[in-house]
């Protein structure tokens, strides 16, 4: 599994601009983008994930062409998963049915009773069974991840982008969802790619890190 992106495209006006121009190729399972706040990482996601479309430029995933000057592949067709930093669960559906909503076409919500074999798989998979019917607001910090990350891969993407997973978390919990999303990661054999402003998630996940400043990848 490979990931092959370079992406331009300009925000703001002529009083205040902001160019981004990231380019940066890795075989590495674990990819994480570092830097402060307001460099361009969320920005570089959502254009992986074709939330936004660039410029110019291209994104490759595995040496298929999701974007180019001439292609630009629909987000839900692009075979990757989003976990977003603040989770974004739907809060009228319980965690089996956030787990499922990945696996219907359309609008509908996935049913309550008698889930989706697959999403059963991932109740057990992250230890949610006690809580599939619950709803997020009734969930702790950490069962909250588990349950966006699960929604993220229950279609069975070929990457997993997350966005400061653990910013959310306070200090106790975020060491332990560090070693959980590593372990997982190794056993499942996931292809992820991570932002994050925090050197100790760099440190935790010790994969590929790409520096981004200022809109740009570090030399």
């Amino acid at each position: 599994m490979s990931v092959d992106i370079a992406i331009r495209m300009t925000l703001g006006g002529s009083d205040r601009r902001f160019e981004l121009d990231v380019a940066f190729a890795s075989s590495h399972r674990r990819v994480v983008l570092y830097g402060p706040s307001g460099a361009g990482k969320s920005l570089t996601l959502r254009a992986i994930a074709g939330l936004v479309t660039p410029a110019a430029g291209h994104v490759r995933i595995d040496g298929r062409t999701l974007f180019d000057a001439r292609i630009n592949v629909a987000a839900r067709d692009r075979g990757v998963g989003y976990v977003f930093q603040d989770y974004a669960l739907f809060p009228h559906l319980t965690v089996a049915q956030n787990i499922g909503f990945g696996l219907t076409r359309g609008w509908s919500n996935p049913r309550r009773r008698q889930p989706d074999p697959r999403v059963r798989r991932w109740l057990d998979l992250f230890e949610l069974g006690a809580v599939a019917d619950h709803h997020p607001a009734q969930l702790s910090g950490g069962q909250r991840q588990r349950t966006a990350l699960a929604r993220a891969l229950a279609p069975g993407p070929r990457i997993v982008l997350l966005d400061e997973p653990f910013s959310a978390l306070d200090p106790a919990l975020r060491g332990r969802m560090r070693d959980e999303l590593r372990d997982l990661q190794a056993r499942l054999d996931l292809q992820l790619l991570m932002i994050t402003h925090d050197p100790a998630d760099v440190a935790a996940l010790d994969g590929h890190t790409i520096e981004i400043r200022d809109g740009r990848a570090a030399p």
